[in-house]
Protein backbone atom coordinates (compact mmCIF):
# COMPACT_ATOMS: atom_id res chain seq x y z
CA UNK A 1 0.00 0.00 0.00
CA UNK A 2 2.38 2.42 0.89
CA UNK A 3 4.22 1.38 -2.13
CA UNK A 4 0.82 2.35 -4.43
CA UNK A 5 0.52 5.43 -2.53
CA UNK A 6 4.50 6.49 -3.36
CA UNK A 7 3.64 5.43 -7.24
CA UNK A 8 0.23 7.75 -7.52
CA UNK A 9 0.25 11.34 -8.51
CA UNK A 10 1.12 13.86 -5.37
CA UNK A 11 -2.90 14.43 -5.11
CA UNK A 12 -4.04 10.56 -5.09
CA UNK A 13 -1.25 9.18 -2.17
CA UNK A 14 -3.67 10.02 0.45
CA UNK A 15 -6.70 8.61 -1.04
CA UNK A 16 -4.61 5.38 -1.26
CA UNK A 17 -3.48 5.45 2.34
CA UNK A 18 -7.08 6.47 3.69
CA UNK A 19 -8.97 4.17 1.76
CA UNK A 20 -6.64 1.61 2.74
CA UNK A 21 -6.08 2.10 6.46
CA UNK A 22 -9.54 3.35 7.09
CA UNK A 23 -11.71 0.81 5.00
CA UNK A 24 -13.58 3.44 3.12
CA UNK A 25 -15.28 2.09 0.11
CA UNK A 26 -14.79 4.18 -3.27
CA UNK A 27 -18.13 6.15 -2.87
CA UNK A 28 -17.18 7.16 0.96
CA UNK A 29 -13.57 8.30 0.73
CA UNK A 30 -14.97 10.43 -2.79
CA UNK A 31 -17.83 11.73 -1.16
CA UNK A 32 -15.35 13.34 2.12
CA UNK A 33 -15.24 16.99 2.84
CA UNK A 34 -13.11 19.02 5.12
CA UNK A 35 -15.70 18.76 7.96
CA UNK A 36 -15.65 15.21 7.64
CA UNK A 37 -11.97 15.23 9.12
CA UNK A 38 -10.49 16.12 12.30
CA UNK A 39 -8.16 19.01 11.85
CA UNK A 40 -5.31 16.63 13.68
CA UNK A 41 -6.42 13.93 10.85
CA UNK A 42 -7.42 11.44 13.94
CA UNK A 43 -10.87 10.65 12.87
CA UNK A 44 -13.01 10.18 9.75
CA UNK A 45 -16.33 10.52 9.92
CA UNK A 46 -18.55 8.99 6.98
CA UNK A 47 -22.57 10.44 6.34
CA UNK A 48 -22.27 10.77 2.41
CA UNK A 49 -21.37 8.57 -0.29
CA UNK A 50 -20.88 8.95 -4.25
CA UNK A 51 -22.51 6.95 -6.64
CA UNK A 52 -22.12 7.46 -10.33
CA UNK A 53 -25.58 7.24 -12.32
CA UNK A 54 -26.16 6.88 -16.14
CA UNK A 55 -27.14 9.89 -17.42
CA UNK A 56 -27.32 11.71 -13.84
CA UNK A 57 -23.09 11.80 -13.29
CA UNK A 58 -22.31 11.60 -9.26
CA UNK A 59 -25.21 11.79 -7.13
CA UNK A 60 -24.62 12.57 -3.31
CA UNK A 61 -26.37 10.05 -0.94
CA UNK A 62 -25.98 7.84 1.81
CA UNK A 63 -23.26 5.46 2.32
CA UNK A 64 -24.20 1.90 1.41
CA UNK A 65 -25.97 0.21 4.45
CA UNK A 66 -27.45 1.94 7.63
CA UNK A 67 -24.43 1.17 9.35
CA UNK A 68 -22.50 3.05 6.78
CA UNK A 69 -23.13 6.04 8.37
CA UNK A 70 -20.02 5.88 10.86
CA UNK A 71 -16.99 7.36 12.39
CA UNK A 72 -13.40 5.57 11.86
CA UNK A 73 -10.38 6.16 13.60
CA UNK A 74 -7.20 7.12 11.51
CA UNK A 75 -4.12 5.26 12.39
CA UNK A 76 -1.50 7.70 13.77
CA UNK A 77 1.08 6.39 10.96
CA UNK A 78 -0.83 8.55 8.23
CA UNK A 79 -2.35 11.30 10.72
CA UNK A 80 0.70 13.72 9.37
CA UNK A 81 0.04 12.91 5.67
CA UNK A 82 -3.65 13.41 5.98
CA UNK A 83 -3.20 16.75 7.80
CA UNK A 84 -1.06 17.81 4.38
CA UNK A 85 -2.92 16.54 2.32
CA UNK A 86 -5.78 18.98 3.76
CA UNK A 87 -3.31 21.78 3.75
CA UNK A 88 -2.33 21.32 0.18
CA UNK A 89 -4.77 20.31 -1.98
CA UNK A 90 -8.02 21.07 0.13
CA UNK A 91 -10.01 24.12 0.19
CA UNK A 92 -10.91 25.65 3.34
CA UNK A 93 -14.73 25.38 3.84
CA UNK A 94 -15.83 22.51 5.58
CA UNK A 95 -17.92 21.71 2.18
CA UNK A 96 -15.07 21.25 0.64
CA UNK A 97 -14.03 17.73 -1.33
CA UNK A 98 -11.29 16.42 0.56
CA UNK A 99 -10.03 14.64 -2.66
CA UNK A 100 -10.81 15.84 -5.97
CA UNK A 101 -9.13 15.82 -9.71
CA UNK A 102 -7.25 18.12 -10.83
CA UNK A 103 -9.79 21.01 -11.79
CA UNK A 104 -11.15 20.82 -7.97
CA UNK A 105 -14.04 18.51 -9.19
CA UNK A 106 -15.45 15.12 -7.79
CA UNK A 107 -13.63 12.56 -8.63
CA UNK A 108 -15.40 10.28 -10.75
CA UNK A 109 -14.31 6.24 -10.79
CA UNK A 110 -14.98 5.74 -14.07
CA UNK A 111 -12.15 8.04 -15.12
CA UNK A 112 -9.72 7.45 -12.00
CA UNK A 113 -8.01 4.40 -13.42
CA UNK A 114 -7.72 6.22 -16.58
CA UNK A 115 -6.31 8.98 -14.92
CA UNK A 116 -3.46 7.31 -13.23
CA UNK A 117 -2.83 4.63 -15.50
CA UNK A 118 -3.65 2.42 -12.34
CA UNK A 119 -2.64 -0.87 -14.39
CA UNK A 120 0.80 0.83 -15.29
CA UNK A 121 1.24 2.27 -11.56
CA UNK A 122 0.20 -1.81 -9.70
CA UNK A 123 2.61 -3.28 -12.01
CA UNK A 124 5.63 -0.87 -11.08
CA UNK A 125 5.19 -2.23 -7.55
CA UNK A 126 5.05 -5.72 -9.01
CA UNK A 127 1.61 -6.40 -8.53
CA UNK A 128 -1.15 -7.31 -11.38
CA UNK A 129 -5.10 -7.39 -11.05
CA UNK A 130 -5.01 -5.39 -8.10
CA UNK A 131 -8.29 -3.63 -8.06
CA UNK A 132 -9.27 0.01 -5.70
CA UNK A 133 -11.57 -1.95 -4.12
CA UNK A 134 -8.52 -4.35 -2.58
CA UNK A 135 -7.33 -1.49 -0.39
CA UNK A 136 -10.64 -2.07 1.29
CA UNK A 137 -10.24 -5.78 2.26
CA UNK A 138 -6.35 -4.63 2.74
CA UNK A 139 -7.60 -2.76 5.40
CA UNK A 140 -10.46 -4.43 6.44
CA UNK A 141 -8.05 -7.73 7.17
CA UNK A 142 -5.58 -4.98 9.40
CA UNK A 143 -8.20 -4.58 11.56
CA UNK A 144 -9.31 -7.86 12.09
CA UNK A 145 -5.87 -8.52 12.67
CA UNK A 146 -5.65 -6.45 15.85
CA UNK A 147 -7.94 -8.75 17.55
CA UNK A 148 -11.40 -6.29 17.75
CA UNK A 149 -14.37 -7.44 18.16
CA UNK A 150 -16.82 -8.36 15.53
CA UNK A 151 -18.95 -5.74 16.56
CA UNK A 152 -16.34 -3.18 16.40
CA UNK A 153 -14.88 -4.87 12.95
CA UNK A 154 -18.56 -4.55 12.06
CA UNK A 155 -18.62 -0.84 13.04
CA UNK A 156 -15.28 -0.06 10.98
CA UNK A 157 -16.42 -1.55 8.02
CA UNK A 158 -20.08 0.06 8.01
CA UNK A 159 -21.41 -3.18 8.12
CA UNK A 160 -24.51 -4.12 9.47
CA UNK A 161 -24.40 -8.16 9.28
CA UNK A 162 -21.94 -9.68 10.94
CA UNK A 163 -21.30 -11.86 8.10
CA UNK A 164 -18.41 -9.89 6.30
CA UNK A 165 -16.62 -8.88 9.91
CA UNK A 166 -16.62 -12.88 10.46
CA UNK A 167 -15.30 -13.98 6.56
CA UNK A 168 -11.83 -11.21 7.89
CA UNK A 169 -11.69 -13.28 11.43
CA UNK A 170 -11.90 -16.22 10.09
CA UNK A 171 -9.61 -15.40 7.58
CA UNK A 172 -7.09 -13.86 10.11
CA UNK A 173 -7.58 -16.40 12.08
CA UNK A 174 -6.73 -19.60 9.86
CA UNK A 175 -3.79 -17.49 8.51
CA UNK A 176 -2.41 -17.49 11.78
CA UNK A 177 -2.81 -21.14 12.13
CA UNK A 178 -1.12 -21.92 9.16
CA UNK A 179 2.05 -19.76 10.11
CA UNK A 180 1.96 -21.53 13.71
CA UNK A 181 1.94 -25.34 12.02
Amino acid sequence: VLALADAMPPRYRVLILVTAFTSLRWGEVAALRRGDLAEDGSWIRVSFAHTEIVGRGIVVGPPKSRAGKRTVVVPGAIRADVVEHLRIFVGPGPASLVFTGEKGKALRRSNFSQRVDWPRLVSTIGITGLHFHDLRHAGNVWAAQTGVSTRDLMVRMGHDDMRAALIYQRATQEAADRIAE
